[in-house]
């Protein structure tokens, strides 16, 4: 049993993430303990790297805090929900006035509210840190967002910084926020992820069947735009993946792979966060609901069976590959503009002070959702770091106002072919919606008014009003 504490640190839960993460602060010179439920899972860890730097291996969570030096800090890497306040609870009894633990997954903000709560009665700093990148990314350099207290940030941060992804020179890692902000904000950052690949399956589909692009001839054309101003992790993933042949029929690798995308949950919360909010982040909303669809298969079978599966013959203006880009950049610049609607109403919301350039800061690398224009929207907020919304800062507004006529003749093309691109086209009309001067929501309010006394406002001058819609129809002040 480890009876000195030489550890800086440590991490409970050695899954591939923990692993990966655990193995990166190794590397980068820290000690650190490292302790998994199932001692196997520790064991091969140390057999397999225990050459990559300094560990202290632990057989129970007691040997682990033994073994950190005080005020300790402990990366809690497990499955969230139950497995987390298993372990927390587990935990807490072990450790002193002044310790930090740190819950590094993917845990909904108010449950890191509540954690962070209960373990300050017990004088202990609860860290809620979000980890962007994948088993990859935990292990070269992840995106880190971190909530919580300064106190456990001064403790945390030279490690988290340590093992990030740089770029030009700058750690992909920061304190965002107290209380629940980092996994608010990494909630928000996969929301914005569900949004963007399926941006990037519609405009597939697109490419496929009203251009004719077999998955190869695609790949090449996502390459080609990765090396313009849509370069990014996932647009450079896209063709790697549609260029991949299945080793075991020949075709394409697409073609053999279940059309039911899943989701842990992440996308459907930053949804229910969004109403909750009054933030209209419909890009996101679309691609949770995108999924959901895909997985309902038995309905899919019985709209296929009545209504059939066929295409129309859809009919193509203009250079459609083209057309198609630049629709994908528009819209991929509304669905970043959305989530980081939500991420300053969020913030206003909890008082939690979220820098949205911060943000894109360390959102530059590591991240799944890492692209070039994240220089941009860190430049925008740079700026006006009262920014109304990104679709206003210069560079997107005139990104979008060059892509408009692209953006509708590809709607209007999906559309008339019978090809379902809701982000793309639900993203278009949340664009419309934003600019109209007179929206048909006044048509609402009244009916509101008519059925159920809800009241309304005028145009023409102050006051909350009411008609008597059973009566004489004459207006009283409300």
């Amino acid at each position: 049993m480890q009876t000195s504490p030489r550890a800086t640190i440590a991490l409970t839960g050695l899954a591939v993430m923990g692993r990966n993460l655990a193995r990166n602060i190794a590397r980068q010179g820290h000690t650190i303990a490292v302790h998994n439920r199932t001692t196997a899972r520790k064991d091969a860890l140390l057999e397999e790297f225990g050459h990559e730097g300094d560990f202290v291996g632990c057989d129970s969570l007691e040997e682990l805090v033994a073994a950190v030096q005080r005020p300790r800090t402990i990366i809690v890497m497990v499955k969230a929900g139950e497995g987390t306040d298993a372990v927390i609870d587990e935990l807490v009894p072990l450790l002193d006035e002044g310790d930090i633990v740190v819950d590094a997954g993917n845990a909904h903000p108010d449950h890191t509210r509540r954690r962070q709560q209960a373990l300050e009665e017990d004088g202990l700093h609860f860290v809620g840190m979000g980890v962007s990148g994948g088993e990859e990314g935990a292990l070269e350099g992840p995106s880190i967002m971190v909530g919580g207290s300064e106190h456990a940030y001064t403790n945390l941060g030279p490690v988290v910084e340590s093992i990030a992804a740089r770029v030009d020179g700058t750690p992909c890692a920061a304190h965002v926020g107290p209380d629940a902000a980092g996994h608010f904000v990494k909630m928000v950052h996969n929301g914005i992820e569900y949004a963007d690949m399926q941006l990037i399956a519609e405009s597939f589909d697109l490419l496929r069947h009203l251009a004719g692009l077999e998955p190869d001839a695609a790949a090449a054309v996502f390459a080609e735009w990765n090396q313009g101003d849509l370069e990014s992790f996932l647009i450079e993933m896209t063709a790697d993946v549609l260029a991949h042949t299945d080793a075991q029929t020949g075709r394409p690798f697409v073609d053999v792979v279940a059309d039911a995308a899943e989701q842990k949950g992440t996308g459907r919360w930053t949804v229910q966060s969004a109403l909750d909010l009054g933030v209209p982040v419909t890009g996101i909303a679309e691609a949770t609901f995108a999924r959901s669809l895909s997985g309902h298969e038995v309905i899919r079978a019985a709209a296929r069976e009545a209504f059939g599966s066929d295409q129309a013959a859809g009919e193509v203006d203009g250079d459609l590959v083209d057309d198609v880009r630049a629709a994908l950049y528009a819209a991929k610049v509304v669905a970043y503009a959305q989530g980081f609607d939500q991420i300053v109403a969020g913030s206003r919301e909890h008082g939690w002070d979220v820098d949205p350039a911060a943000v894109a800061t360390i959102w530059r690398g590591g991240c799944i959702i890492r692209a070039r224009f994240l220089d941009r929207i860190q430049e925008a907020y740079a700026a006006d770091p009262d920014l109304t919304t990104l679709l206003t800062a210069p560079f997107f507004a005139d990104v979008v106002r060059e892509s408009l006529d692209s953006w509708r003749r590809v709607v209007v093309a999906a559309a008339r072919a019978g090809i379902p691109a809701p982000v793309l086209g639900g993203s278009l009309a949340y664009f419309d919606g934003l600019r109209r001067e007179r929206l048909p929501a006044a048509l609402i309010q009244a009916l509101r008014d008519n059925f159920g006394a809800h009241t309304y406002q005028r145009v023409d001058g102050p006051g909350t009003f009411h008609t008597d819609w059973a009566g004489d129809r004459s207006q009283s002040e409300a």
